[in-house]
C-alpha cells in the first residue's frame, strides 16, 4: 500500500498546532510517515492504517500513536438496472421532499450538522486533548465549506420534512466512484426515514452523470446508518483504523 502523508492547514487551523495526515500506513511505511513528522515539527498527526494490517497497528501503537476509531466502508453498484427506493413509512418519506441545497443555504445546513453530529463518536471526539466544543464544530464547518465550494463537495443534498429541514448528505465525484462524505439527519427526526431518502436520492445524482459505484463509510459504533445503507443495497468492502499521535507527548 502507498504511503500518502501531507500537512494538513484545516487541522492545524482548527487545533492551533502543526499538524499531519497519513493514509495507508502500513508496518513497511511507518518509519517514513515519522520521519515526514519530524522534518516538517509536526506535532499532531491523524494516521490511518487498514484493519488487515495488524502488525502496522501493533508497530503504531509501540511508537505511541492512540486508537481513535474504527471506520467501516461499504460500497454500492450503481450499474443495476434499477436503483431502490426507500419504503415509505406512515406519517415519514410521504412528507419529506429531496432537493439540492441553495449557497444561502450554507450557514442552516451548517447549524444542522451542529446538531446531528453533536457529542459524536468520531475520532476527534476520541481524543481528550481535543476541546469538545471545537470537535462539534468541525462538522458543522465541513457541512457550511461543502454548501460553498465545489472542491469540498460537487453538491450537497437536503430532505425537508414538514416545510423544514432534517437531514442532509454532501456527494463528492471521482472518475466512476461517488462519494457520501457527510451525511446527517435532525435527532428529533430519525426514524422516519429520511436518511435512505437522501441516499436515494444521492445515488441517482451520481449515477444520472457516469457514477458506476458509490462508497460511504462511518465509525463501527454507528450502527443506524449501516442499517440504512445495507437496506438500500451497499455491501461492507474494507475497514481502517484511526490512530492519533502527539509528538510532543
Amino acid at each position: 500500500m502507498t504511503l500518502d502523508v501531507a500537512l494538513s492547514a484545516l487541522d492545524e487551523a482548527r487545533w492551533g498546532v502543526r499538524s499531519a495526515r497519513a493514509l495507508g500506513v502500513t508496518a513497511d511505511n511507518l518509519a517514513q510517515a515519522l520521519d515526514f513528522c519530524r522534518a516538517h515539527d509536526v506535532v499532531f498527526l491523524v494516521a490511518r492504517c487498514p484493519v488487515s494490517d495488524l502488525r502496522g497497528a501493533q508497530a503504531m501503537e509501540q511508537h505511541g500513536f492512540l486508537l481513535m476509531d474504527t471506520l467501516l466502508y461499504f460500497t454500492r453498484d450503481l450499474t443495476m438496472d434499477t436503483l431502490p427506493s426507500p419504503p415509505l413509512r406512515e406519517g415519514g418519506l410521504n412528507r419529506v421532499v429531496v432537493r439540492p441545497a441553495r449557497a444561502d443555504e450554507a450557514e442552516t445546513v451548517g447549524e444542522l450538522a451542529a446538531r446531528a453530529f453533536a457529542g459524536y463518536n468520531g475520532h476527534y471526539h476520541a481524543d481528550t486533548r481535543l476541546d469538545r466544543a471545537a470537535c462539534d464544530a468541525v462538522y458543522r464547518d465541513w457541512a457550511v465549506r461543502s454548501c460553498l465550494s465545489q472542491q469540498v463537495a460537487d453538491k450537497v443534498l437536503v430532505a425537508e420534512a414538514d416545510g423544514r429541514m432534517a437531514g442532509f448528505v454532501t456527494i463528492k465525484k471521482r472518475g466512476d466512484l461517488g462519494e457520501g462524505p457527510l451525511y446527517g439527519v435532525e435527532p428529533a427526526a430519525h426514524g422516519r426515514g429520511i436518511g435512505g431518502a437522501l441516499m436515494a436520492a444521492a445515488m441517482m445524482w451520481l449515477k444520472q452523470r457516469g457514477a458506476r459505484r458509490m462508497e460511504m463509510s462511518t465509525q463501527v459504533t454507528n450502527v443506524p446508518s449501516q442499517k440504512v445503507w445495507v437496506r438500500l443495497g451497499f455491501e461492507p468492502a474494507h475497514a481502517e483504523y484511526t490512530f492519533h499521535k502527539w509528538f510532543d507527548e
